[in-house]
């Protein structure tokens, strides 16, 4: 019987945990966690973080003990390779996002397609919206052999979520990254609100302050409106070129959409004249997948979920270094 690790979760948030489920699914490798989420003001699981342990133990019929929220421990032991259609309620706006996070990077370690079908926040605070998911890491990642797509069924917003999406992964065999130039880049802008919001045009306005302020061309702006449980907003600026990044920024009430768009574009051009291929949120996203396959991404900076999720990759046993250069953090695989 393989022997379980001992991980502290205590100097990271959900991220920790979400990798430590991955590469255990992966690697058939059980962990006892302990201290997690403990720099965190609300320390222990999450009903976010709980649906992605739900969701790891149905795909591989995994043992658990700890399973319940506001736990700061965890044992976690898979009993087989991860394989199924599976789905979990969030039960809060906690995010869809994040749930999928866990599940994606096992294209790499199965021999049937799986689903994870979610419920709850699709366009939170904290976390990647569902454009950023739709529009940034699922490209860059299937430019690397990674076969996955998403269903959003609806939409959710803090507070009352309600969003519903699914998630397919096909058997994948990962090439290595070579993210280490931007190339030319072009953008995708896309605007979500509730309904109740279309009479404001908050789309329209968000969207037409970044065609104002933005200095690459555009190949695409979307504008959507939808039936939620509660109002909500969110833009996403989406750019490609030998690379993707992407900046979004939720609206909130008595904030001009115009105000929401100008947050975007200010963050995009921060970017713009910092170092980095890809946006520090998506480096720190693609540790996991660039452990599996190897390869080199530029980040813009050390990010402490960069910092720490690489140490936890090392305690699994896979080879990955971090070294600054004049173009940025060097990832390397």
């Amino acid at each position: 019987m393989t022997t379980s690790l001992d991980l502290d979760g205590s100097e990271g948030g959900g991220q920790l945990l979400r990798t430590a489920l991955t590469l255990s699914c992966l690697g058939d490798q059980p962990f006892e966690m302990v201290g997690i989420r403990g720099d965190r003001p609300n320390p222990g699981l999450r009903p976010q973080h709980l649906a992605c342990v739900d969701a790891a133990a149905a795909l591989t019929d995994a043992t658990v003990d700890g399973a319940e929220v506001g736990s700061e421990q965890l044992r976690f032991a898979p009993t087989h390779e991860p394989r199924g259609d599976v789905t979990v309620d969030v039960g809060t706006a906690g995010s869809v996002a994040l749930v999928f996070d866990t599940v994606l990077p096992l294209g790499a370690g199965i021999d049937s397609s799986l689903s994870l079908t979610a419920t709850g926040g699709t366009d939170v605070k904290w976390a990647p919206t569902f454009a950023f998911l739709h529009a940034v890491k699922l490209p860059l990642l299937a430019r690397f052999g990674l076969a996955a797509d998403l269903t959003l069924e609806r939409r959710g917003f803090y507070p009352t979520g309600g969003g519903r999406a699914t998630l397919r992964v096909a058997p994948s065999t990962l090439r290595p990254f070579t993210l280490d130039t931007r190339g030319a880049l072009v953008a995708s802008a896309h605007a979500v609100a509730a309904r109740d919001l279309a009479d404001a045009e908050v789309c329209e306005r968000a969207l037409e302050r970044v065609r104002e302020r933005l200095s690459v061309p555009f190949v695409e702006t979307t504008a959507t409106y939808a039936e939620t449980d509660c109002p909500g907003f969110a833009l996403c600026l989406a750019v490609a070129g030998e690379t993707r990044a992407g900046f979004d920024a939720l609206g909130e009430k008595g904030l001009p959409a115009e105000d929401v768009a100008d947050d975007v574009v200010d963050t995009f051009e921060a970017w713009c004249d910092g170092s980095g291929v890809v946006d520090a949120h998506l480096a720190d996203q693609l540790v996991v997948p660039l452990a599996l396959a190897g390869g080199v991404v530029t980040a813009p900076r050390v990010t402490a979920h960069l910092e720490t999720n690489h140490s936890l990759v090392d305690t699994f046993g896979y080879d990955l270094r971090l070294r600054t250069g004049d173009a940025g953090v060097v990832i390397q695989g």
